[in-house]
């Protein structure tokens, strides 16, 4: 069984909790497959209607949908539009945004600032008063932002008040700002991901250079992983692409550059919604559960069904905590 290196920030009255989240949300394999839907705020409604989108796409309902019946491993996006659809999908863990921004202020004006929309108290009430399964609390921080003490401070609050709960933390960790001149350069997503471990963060969503689709690339990727250290490292799915090269991206930054998971939006939910559960259940094929890519296009292509592990029960988990102290 694997061992979870449990932060200290974690009180001992919540070790079980916070094992309880990481098991339920990683699937029992240690790598997380977040199903990422804020694209509402950070990217408007410009992923959600065009050329070559299903209508259907268009309502916020998909992203629910698509959950129920996916395997993904967890499903993040803002407090308000989870407690508008979370009935679609009972049961499914959530990852609750505690901030998020608009793309209509460029770079070329003002460097960006996510300010933080909740505290973590909240949260912890909405958990307790709504019955739903968050498992932790997510935070964006830009690096290179002449706002990024401020965003390191609320990240560093946030991250620990998480632990305090038991609860996991999950970074955006971007560079972004006048100061950046590549976002994908990976020594400079090392650096940010060397922030995200000194936050606290369990699991860090971070940048990849699809534009570059290689091996070596994945390898050079290598960088961002050490730097990252007990912080695991899940890429950005990006903008949709064709279904087997996509898989292949995911395949070499699991296997070459060595990462813990994937945060997909675009590359499943840009699609009619039973494609995109199948899209869904190869990309988990691959991340979680260590199929090849031509066998996890098959499941993309409806030619095999996915053979992973259901959400742990409590008799499995009672077993994973008293391996994991």
């Amino acid at each position: 069984m694997q061992k979870v290196h449990i932060p200290y920030t974690v009180p001992r009255s919540k070790r079980a909790e916070y094992l309880k989240n990481w098991k339920i949300a990683t699937r029992g394999t240690g790598k997380l497959f977040m199903f990422a839907c804020d694209q509402k705020v950070e990217h408007l409604n410009d992923d959600f209607v065009g050329p070559g989108i299903s209508p259907e796409v268009a309502d916020p309902a998909h992203y629910f949908e698509i959950a129920k019946k996916a395997q993904i491993g967890v499903l993040g996006s803002q407090l308000g539009l989870i407690a508008k659809y979370a009935d679609l999908c009972p049961g499914v863990p959530l990852i609750i945004k505690a901030n998020s921004k608009t793309n209509l202020i460029k770079k070329t004006a003002r460097d960006p600032f996510s300010n933080r929309w909740l505290a973590v108290e909240d949260i912890v009430n909405f958990k307790k008063t709504s019955g739903l399964n968050i498992v932790g609390i997510g935070y964006t921080v830009y690096i290179g932002s002449e706002f990024e003490s401020e965003s390191f401070g609320q990240a560093a609050r946030i991250i620990y008040k998480a632990h305090q709960e038991g609860m996991l933390a999950v970074v955006w960790m971007y560079p972004r700002g006048k100061a950046v001149k590549n976002e994908t350069d990976a020594h400079l997503l090392a650096g940010g991901a060397g922030v995200a471990v000194c936050l606290g963060a369990d699991f860090v969503k971070i940048n990849y250079p699809y534009d570059k689709p290689t091996a070596e690339t994945a390898k050079k990727f290598r960088e961002v992983v050490a730097a990252a250290g007990r912080t695991k490292v899940i890429p950005i799915g990006g903008a949709k692409m064709p279904e087997k090269k996509f898989l292949q991206q995911i395949h070499n930054q699991i296997h070459l550059a060595g990462t813990s998971g994937v945060a997909i939006g675009r590359n499943i939910f840009q699609r009619p919604t039973d494609e995109a559960i199948r899209m869904a259940d190869a990309i988990a094929a691959v991340a979680l559960y260590d199929y090849s890519v031509e066998n996890a296009h098959k499941i993309f292509l409806g030619k095999a069904k996915l053979n992973g592990k259901p959400r742990p029960s409590s008799s499995t988990l009672k077993s994973f905590l008293s391996l994991s102290f």
